[in-house]
């Protein structure tokens, strides 16, 4: 029995080394070491056979779990900074209350828009004279819509007067009816024409970050009345609003008051400058600081209409423009006809734009400056 334990005892000493050495060769081991890294490391080294090792991959646990954290932060902040936008909403709709309490001129109804921009503003005074604005806007509405509930009413009294009456004479008529949908086609094909063949009238709205919140809008509105009276004429102009932000100020006050009649209006709207659209020798910046004076118009010239509202009294700015783009300028010849008397001789985009149709289809400055107000003159020279 102590020979066979011999025997047995020789065999497996001289088999098992050359066994490891073969399962090595054919199998893969995890390993970890011990070394004194500042962080944890996971070593997979693998034993391949006729292949040398790669140098081991290491995954930093350390690193993984920060980033994992900072996801969740991420996720965390941001209800937080909702919950302070609504916090901030709160406290604009307790000062607007406390200011309607204390007496102010408020408006009734306020958006969250109108808070949204009410908290973009920094100072009180700001604030309040944005406040007035809203209160006087609001008033001016509700008078016409009650001015408009009237007239609805005055229509129904008389149309009822009408269908009682026994004889059709109202009827019998040899004129025919032209409805407003087939006046209003009439001037969408005038306006459709005068893209492909009209004379350009540019709009520069290079300088919507120079205005007040109000002055932007009333910009807009002075805008939109041009585009109507335009579209109205009988030669109306292909009118293009350049330097046109897509995610500016005008373009959202835009959509705003046109809704989906933004999309089909027959303007040219771009983010590109006039001068990459037309010739320069063709440019004339309308501007009532020039020196030159426009006598007669020019119908194969562009004329460029700065579209700037500013109430602060701040001169030059259309003048400044068109001096940085080297462009010919010119100014209406307000003293040549009116007898001036008060107040600057800046008038707004839509009395331009009536001044421009008029002598475009008619060339007589007296018919086309009658759109001065006459709060600002005396009345024409006679000669």
């Amino acid at each position: 029995m102590s020979i066979f334990n011999m025997l047995l005892r020789n065999v497996r000493s001289s088999v098992f080394p050359f066994a490891m050495k073969e399962r090595r060769k054919n199998g893969l081991f995890l390993t970890s070491f011990y070394k004194p890294f500042l962080h944890r490391t996971l070593n997979l080294s693998p034993y391949l056979k006729d292949v040398e090792p790669n140098p081991p991959q290491k995954l930093d646990l350390d690193e993984w779990k920060n980033i994992m954290r900072a996801g969740q932060q991420k996720e965390i902040c941001e209800p937080t900074s909702k919950c302070e936008e609504d916090s901030a909403l709160t406290a604009m709709r307790e000062f607007v209350e406390m200011r309607r309490l204390a007496g102010k001129l408020i408006p009734k109804n306020i958006t969250e828009e109108e808070l949204k921009t009410l908290m973009e503003l920094t100072t009180k005074s700001s604030r309040l004279k944005y406040l007035k604005f809203l209160a006087i806007r609001e008033r001016k509405k509700n008078a016409r819509n009650a001015k408009r509930e009237e007239r609805r009413e005055q229509r129904k009294e008389l149309l009822g007067e009408v269908e009682n009456r026994d004889t059709d004479d109202l009827r019998n008529s040899f004129l025919t009816c032209f409805r407003s949908k087939s006046l209003d086609n009439l001037y969408n094909w005038r306006a459709a024409y005068a893209m492909i063949f009209g004379q350009p009238l540019v709009f520069d709205m290079v300088f919507e970050n120079c205005m007040t919140i109000v002055e932007l809008q009333n910009a807009v509105k002075q805008i939109m009345e041009s585009e109507g009276y335009n579209r109205r004429s009988v030669d109306p102009f292909h009118l293009h609003f350049c330097n046109l932000s897509v995610d500016g100020l005008y373009i959202k006050a835009f959509r705003k008051c046109y809704g989906k009649a933004w999309d089909n209006l027959f303007v040219t709207e771009t983010e590109q400058c006039y001068t990459n659209l037309f010739p320069r020798d063709r440019l004339i910046y309308l501007t009532p600081e020039s020196r030159n004076i426009m006598k007669t118009f020019e119908h194969d010239k562009i004329y460029i209409i700065g579209s700037l509202v500013d109430k602060g009294g701040q001169k030059g700015a259309s003048l400044a423009e068109a001096k940085r783009l080297n462009l010919a300028t010119a100014r209406l010849p307000l003293d040549l006809y009116l007898r001036w008397n008060i107040g600057g001789k800046n008038l707004t985009l839509d009395q331009m734009v009536r001044i421009l149709v008029t002598l475009k289809d008619t060339g007589d400055w007296k018919k086309a400056l009658q759109f001065v107000p006459t709060r600002k003159h005396g009345g024409f020279y006679r000669n």
